[in-house]
């Protein structure tokens, strides 16, 4: 695997968009931040119910990506920049093909682990003026991907990603991506799906009652 690294560090407070109440926006940070078990330094949120808490408390973005989203929605290539997907870590040498549930990766002196892929909301329809862009995120699996914080600790942008532990038969971002969404539901996978070590809580209950379900459905958005 290619060298991973922490190229920008972003956070953001939470400011009122179109009515509501979000802190996407995120600018870039100088100097190390502290990652805590909540998020990090500095980093607010918007909507508590859905977003925050320690499952979701920090999102990382594979900055090789962006190129494949320009590719396929030019006419929003001015918003197609670090930053346009809330991300709080743009990392390069990473996305949801090589990343997974489990790994723990130590990023200057805090260890995160990968805990479930990025659910796209209607925060990112407006963001963008378009609510087409939630479908396309499913479709072509550019998720990102939320990290735990295993041990608290003091990160910058520069630092390099060391992954120090990586379930045996762990599933890729991408692999989660395609067994949660695919239509009809294979229940079986998702019976495995259910006990992946490090996988959410919330996405491993949801895989296990679909997995038990006499008419599975496919994870809403």
């Amino acid at each position: 695997m290619t060298q991973a690294c922490l190229l920008q560090l972003r956070t953001g407070r939470v400011t009122l968009q179109g009515g509501h109440r979000s802190a996407y926006s995120k600018a870039p940070r100088e100097g190390p931040v502290l990652a805590r078990t909540l998020g990090l330094e500095g980093d607010e949120v918007g909507n508590p119910r859905v977003h925050g808490g320690p499952e979701k408390a920090i999102y990382a973005y594979g900055a090789g990506v962006y190129a494949g989203w320009i590719a396929d929605h030019p006419e929003h290539a001015e918003r197609l920049v670090p930053g346009a997907f809330g991300e709080n870590l743009l990392i390069d040498g990473l996305d949801e093909a090589n990343v997974c549930i489990g790994d723990r990766w130590r990023i200057g002196a805090a260890l995160v682990e990968v805990c479930q892929p990025r659910q796209p909301c209607s925060t990112m329809a407006r963001w963008f003026g378009d609510p087409r862009m939630v479908k396309a995120m499913v479709r072509n699996g550019r998720s990102g991907w939320y990290l735990r914080v295993r041990e608290e600790g003091e990160m910058a942008a520069g630092d390099l990603l060391t992954l120090e532990h990586r379930p045996e038969a762990a599933w890729t971002i991408a692999e989660v991506l395609v067994a949660s969404y695919r239509s009809p539901p294979d229940t079986a996978e998702l019976g495995r799906l259910a006990g992946a070590e490090g996988l959410a809580s919330s996405w491993a209950a949801w895989a296990a009652s679909m997995a038990a379900a006499e008419r599975p459905k496919a994870k809403p958005l």
